[in-house]
């Protein structure tokens, strides 16, 4: 009988993912205070959330349980989710005509212990005019995504490459989620090797 997953996010993109792999899961979303720490890297930040959302979630539920986070880094600036359609398009503006990366961190809970592990994937942005990113964040999309934009939305449209796992932009790396659930001898429906 395959292990039921407890997704430790409120993110319908994850969410989206892993009912296409067919991993059978329900959502528990941790509600961990997701501030990054004074200095910290992109990538210690996105591992650090991650396991922070599935240690809250673990307090309350049985395991397995996965946690994630996504953060965008561009010119050595981290950016999470915009607290307003200012910041928004201030990141909207940061990320046009350039190329940046994609961070996330997974965390894996189980009865035998903890996984974790991080996903980079370059992505490059095509030129957005004024009007484009008014547009856009007009839209609404862009409020809720790590630096104000969503690559299997409206988003898409300004995205000229991806160089890396594209499940990574969108918040689950699946590469790395089925490297964590082999190790940990997990059963979620996925082939074994």
């Amino acid at each position: 009988m395959a292990d039921r997953l407890v997704l430790a996010s409120a993110s319908p993109r994850r969410a989206h993912i892993l009912r296409a792999l067919g991993v059978d899961f329900r959502v528990v979303v941790s509600g961990a205070d997701e501030r990054l720490e004074p200095g910290e890297d992109a990538a210690a930040a996105a591992e650090r959330l991650a396991r922070l959302k599935a240690a809250s979630v673990a307090r309350v539920e049985a395991p397995p349980i996965l946690g994630a986070d996504t953060v965008v880094v561009c010119e050595g600036r981290i950016l999470g989710k915009p607290a307003s359609p200012d910041d928004a398009r201030e990141m909207l503006r940061l990320l046009s005509g350039r190329t940046h990366d994609v961070v996330t961190g997974l965390c894996l809970i189980t009865s035998a212990g903890t996984l974790s592990g991080v996903e980079r994937t370059a992505v490059t942005f095509a030129r957005m005019s004024a009007e484009e990113i008014d547009w856009y964040v007009a839209t609404g999309e862009p409020m809720d995504k790590a630096g104000a934009y969503h690559v299997d939305g409206r988003g898409a449209l300004f995205v000229s490459g991806v160089a890396g796992s594209p499940s990574n932009v969108a918040g689950l790396p699946v590469p790395l989620f089925r490297r964590l659930v082999h190790e940990a001898g997990l059963d979620v429906a996925l082939p074994r090797r």
